[in-house]
């Protein structure tokens, strides 16, 4: 254990890039319904529909910003509510469509997915934790979705992508959007006390970090078939897919550490000790196979197999979620060389990504760190920046949520 902390003047300066991400994020509010994809200058991006995953995260945000006292907050918690019982709601089929033209309402997306709807589940928790009077509704109907369509009890894992009508169900299987279904179940079950969700958030932690990155070094595969079989080729020829990426995604092991320490902290001593153990591998394979591996500071978004970077392009995301995770770690244990990497990391962010000029943070830069848009074009999302930022500002939790509500206790 170690007597460090972070100064008062870091502390300070998380708060402060905290307001100033959720400034910036007013402008996704979209008159039509939900929030929209903004341009690098915070502007609502011509032509591109409204996104439930979009939605979601900014409805999260916003209601992490009310809990924590921004009264103004509450307008674009209810402003993302009725999209999501409204505009982007399946009214006929049941679920939630993945994208909407806000303008003439038609359905731009054909497919239902786990991804999406794992979202939907964490937003309609932070409304319902946020007072929001639909809150509770949205958030029971989510969750029956996600029991009768989603998850799968032989596999104790949640399925990919449905059709529409739910008529067919793909073959493709991946681990992100189980890792957001970690992340939402973790939320349910700490801001409303039902365990089964922890069970299942348990559940899928053990078969995919402590089940097949542990099986690959700490290299997780990301993509397999309807049986759950390996596919290590998988988009070899779309590398840089800003959702299914070929190879190792350096980011996700940073995540997937952050939640197995989560998933810790709420069971407390019934806790299995490989929790820790395989948090700590994963964030140490990704800052060795992931950090400045190429000869310039950052991370590079994916590497092969053999830990050769393959998208060699800095995600803002990944950072964020490096920061994230060093401190939940320094948080848990003490560890001084990961309060150490939150420092670093943190520093690297504000040279290189913090966007000072324009507003929140570059989404992406090249391999020398200059501002790119060959992933993520735009600034559509501050929910991985705006968690970093509250994160030090949090007493010990499973999720955003349950944290501000211990802090309010």
């Amino acid at each position: 254990m170690t007597d460090q902390q972070l100064t008062a003047a870091e502390i300070a300066r998380f708060e402060e890039e905290a307001d100033r991400l959720l400034a910036f994020a007013r402008g996704s509010r979209h008159e039509s319904g939900g929030f929209g994809w903004l341009d690098e200058h915070g502007r609502l991006t011509p032509g591109r529909p409204v996104e439930t995953w979009i939605t979601c995260r900014m409805t999260h945000v916003f209601g992490l910003a009310q809990l924590r006292g921004d009264a103004s907050a509450a307008a674009y918690v209810d402003h993302g509510v009725a999209a999501l019982t409204g505009l982007l709601h399946d009214a006929e089929n049941g679920g939630w469509h993945s994208a909407v033209s806000p303008e003439t309402g038609e359905v731009v997306s054909t497919v239902k997915e786990g991804y999406a709807h794992a979202f939907v589940v964490l937003a309609a928790t932070t409304a319902y934790a946020a007072g929001h009077p639909g809150g509770e509704a949205l958030l029971d109907k989510a969750l029956r979705v996600m029991e009768e369509r989603f998850w799968r009890e032989e596999d104790g894992l949640i399925l990919d992508v449905w059709s529409a009508d739910w008529g067919s169900l793909d073959g493709y299987r991946g681990v992100n959007a189980n890792m957001h279904a970690v992340e939402a179940f973790l939320a349910v079950a700490e801001v409303t006390g039902r365990g089964v969700w922890l069970d299942r958030a348990v559940r899928i932690l053990e078969r995919v970090v402590h089940g097949f990155a542990r099986e690959y070094d700490w290299r997780l595969p990301e993509h397999f078939s309807s049986s759950w079989s390996v596919e290590l080729d998988y988009n070899i020829d779309d590398p840089g897919h800003p959702f299914r990426p070929y190879g190792v995604t350096i980011g996700h092991l940073f995540e997937w550490a952050r939640l197995a320490l989560h998933a810790r902290t709420m069971l407390g001593s019934e806790a299995p000790s490989w929790l820790l153990e395989d948090a700590q591998s994963l964030l140490a394979a990704a800052a060795s196979r992931g950090w400045a591996v190429d000869g310039a500071s950052g991370f590079v978004y994916t590497t092969d197999f053999a830990d050769k970077p393959v998208v060699r392009e800095r995600m803002h995301w990944v950072a964020a979620e490096a920061v994230a995770a060093a401190w939940t770690l320094f948080r848990d244990t003490g560890s001084a060389e990961a309060l150490a990497d939150v420092r670093r990391w943190w520093a690297y962010c504000e040279e290189h990504l913090v966007d000072r000029e324009l507003g929140s943070w570059h989404h992406e830069l090249d391999a020398h760190n200059h501002p790119s848009a060959t992933v993520w074009p735009g600034k559509p999302d501050v929910y991985h920046a705006y968690q970093m930022a509250i994160l030090p500002l949090l007493p010990a939790g499973a999720s955003f949520a349950g944290a501000v509500l211990k802090g309010l206790a």
